[in-house]
């Protein structure tokens, strides 16, 4: 009897309460606690290594792990099979050896048993540092050297995104902070002069001065004490600095100010359709990058609006901050569930992420729903979503370098249906290749007429020469 009370009471829950499967995620992470902009080379402090594995210790436990509550479909909890994880950072030794660290906790060592391997002529061979586990990192061109850059678009390489953030110094909102803030800057000059000029000791380097004086409080046991250092004093710089580098990285009227959140999205959406087109192969996808690419996505997908978040989405993001998407079903999950099926709900934790501090789930793009189906949640991130070279080319405006040699391309499908290939005359890209294909046949075939005329040559069948050479083609088709 309490057997069919239970079902039908199951039978009654909403769908947002059935049973779950998590298909697989996608991690966007900042680094963990690193030495400060102005004294290049940034480094990943050991406090920063800890804050990262600490993160990806709390992931293992939700997603991984055999007991996890939230495991992956399909996902081995144990020893890390390459094809279900897909890692990666921009070429910075503070993202690079943070998203190493982050794995480490992800896939810690699986110790000696585990970690052994039998030969052929039966000795055994065990893996060093006890059964640790190599996940490669793959490079990302975006954000090169950019905890080494205290300019937030010094590492974007797009020359409208630097135009544009560049403008927020000629607003209203800048000069009047500039002004209002003149004196209070000033009084911090003993503490930073031997680093800043004068002059420089302004709202303008609002970033740099609160790193240089947030790293010190940190870890500056000889910083002297004053009445001018004071926790007051510091949450008031963060404050300024964090209004200071939203304003750089997003602006509702200039989109393309927001470019690494443009890019970051089109790198999710990707990920995530990747897992439903392997049919769930591709599990887990981790990307490491900086503060700015969080407050540009933030603006984008409308999270800075959300009430009640105590400024969450407005200010530059703690150490080890992650934002985390679920794709995951109410459906069976195998087979693996058709598109329709599929749901995705995002999270965000400011901060280190651990047992005792969870990510918490947040609407997308001025939503109510946490939930979005994936068609939702793809319609939504492509609103402004950057994909590809040529993309971002044109939006940035960008002629040199890559963008020199970048080839028209059409975009990859997301979506399991072929994008729409149009050229800029609204002609098909595939109708115009085979136009061309056809006048090209026409001239090729109006010469050689003419050269058979003049030089009294013929027509032969292909069965009636001697030999056994193979004819060319004269026309093949191509991808446009």
């Amino acid at each position: 009897m309490l057997s069919l009370v239970t079902a039908f009471l199951i039978a009654l829950l909403p769908g947002s309460l059935a049973a779950e499967t998590v298909l697989g995620i996608y991690i966007f992470s900042r680094h963990g606690d690193r030495t400060a902009k102005l004294t290049p080379p940034a480094n990943l402090t050991d406090l920063g290594y800890n804050q990262v594995f600490t993160s990806g210790t709390y992931f293992r436990n939700r997603y991984i792990a055999s007991d996890a509550p939230s495991r992956i479909a399909g996902l081995n909890s144990d020893i890390v099979k390459q094809s279900q994880i897909t890692a990666s950072a921009p070429l910075d030794t503070v993202l690079m050896n943070s998203a190493m660290g982050f794995l480490q906790g992800l896939y810690p060592p699986v110790g000696p048993t585990l970690g052994s391997d039998k030969l052929r002529n039966g000795t055994v061979v065990q893996s060093p540092l006890n059964g640790y586990q190599l996940i490669p990192v793959q490079t990302v061109t975006g954000g090169t050297g950019s905890e080494d850059s205290a300019w937030l678009q010094g590492a974007s390489n797009c020359a409208q995104a630097t135009v544009s953030s560049n403008e927020y110094f000629t607003s209203s909102d800048y000069n009047d902070l500039l002004a209002s803030t003149a004196e209070f800057y000033t009084s911090l000059t003993p503490l930073i002069d031997g680093t800043f000029e004068p002059d420089d000791i302004t709202y303008k380097n609002a970033y740099s001065i609160f790193d240089l004086l947030n790293v010190a409080s940190i870890h500056n046991s000889s910083l002297p004490q004053s009445p001018l250092f004071t926790n007051s004093t510091l949450s008031q710089l963060r404050t300024l600095a964090d209004h200071h580098e939203f304003n750089l990285a997003y602006n509702a009227s200039t989109p393309i100010r927001a470019i690494a959140g443009s890019t970051l999205a089109a790198q999710i959406v990707q990920g995530l359709n990747n897992t439903i087109v392997t049919g769930g192969k591709s599990k887990i996808t981790v990307e490491f990058g900086a503060y700015g690419s969080f407050q540009s996505f933030f603006g984008l997908a409308n999270l800075n609006s959300l009430p009640n978040t105590n400024d969450s989405f407005y200010g530059v993001p703690d150490y080890a901050s992650t934002m985390t998407f679920e794709l995951f079903t109410t459906a069976a999950a195998s087979p693996f569930p058709a598109p329709a099926d599929v749901k995705v709900r995002f999270l965000f934790h400011n901060g280190t992420t651990s047992e005792s501090s969870t990510p918490i789930p947040y609407p997308l793009f001025g939503q109510s729903a946490t939930e979005l189906s994936w068609a939702d949640f793809q319609g939504g991130m492509n609103r402004f979503a950057v994909e590809g070279q040529e993309q971002w080319c044109r939006a940035c405006g960008n002629s040199t370098g890559v963008c020199a040699s970048a080839k028209s391309s059409s975009p990859t499908s997301t979506t399991g249906s072929p994008p729409s290939q149009s050229s800029d005359d609204g002609v098909s890209k595939i109708v115009a290749g085979v136009i061309g294909a056809m006048v090209t046949l026409a001239i090729v075939l109006a010469v050689e007429a003419a050269v058979m005329l003049g030089g009294g040559l013929r027509l032969v069948r292909k069965n009636r020469l001697t030999g056994n050479e193979d004819v060319d083609r004269q026309a093949r088709g191509g991808k446009a």
